[in-house]
């Protein structure tokens, strides 16, 4: 069971985040060439104290505050088609501005290069491809010289909420509202 938790996390983690699928990558190919290891013997059964906590992915639990404190999945969920533009641009306003809030609160971006868009840059030779990605005719090798078309951004910080929920609610990302009368 615990494979299968560890391969959930690691694909949300890898489509989230292109250095960390860079490094499931290389242990990948790095385990593929490695020879086979002979078979460990077998240990005695460790006792189990405490049954494990439910495990729920860190991208349900960010859905899931998006959508508690700016109704980001509500607003997505929505067919628009019977509403008019202002109607549309009104609460998306108030979902941007919401949404803008947690990411900020949750990991404080900041842009990787501080220049202007627009501007000229050089990237040295063993520039990191987790931070820059070119675009556009890609020839020859580094150093290269472009325009920058997007500053890209960086987390500060990541501090997705911790969560304590049973195993049944663990991929829940807006729970059912009721209201009492």
């Amino acid at each position: 069971m615990r494979r299968i938790v560890i391969a959930f996390r690691a694909f949300f983690l890898a489509l989230f985040n292109r250095e960390i699928a860079e490094r499931i990558d290389q242990a990948l190919r790095a385990r593929a060439l490695a020879p086979a290891a002979e078979p460990e013997a077998k240990e005695a059964p460790k006792r189990v104290t405490k049954p494990a906590a439910p495990v729920r992915s860190e991208a349900i639990s960010l859905l899931a505050t998006l959508q508690r404190e700016a109704r980001f999945v509500d607003f997505l969920q929505e067919p628009l088609a019977g509403y008019s533009d202002a109607q549309v641009g009104a609460v998306a306003r108030d979902v941007h501005r919401d949404s803008a809030a947690v990411v900020e609160r949750l990991f404080a971006l900041k842009p990787v290069l501080a220049q202007e868009e627009g501007s000229e840059i050089e990237l040295p030779v063993g520039f990191d491809s987790g931070r820059y990605r070119l675009v556009g005719n890609v020839v020859g090798e580094p150093p290269f010289r472009g325009r920058l078309v997007h500053h890209g951004w960086e987390a500060g910080k990541c501090e997705v909420p911790a969560w304590s929920g049973s195993a049944e609610a663990a991929r829940v990302v807006a729970p059912v509202e009721v209201e009492l009368k």
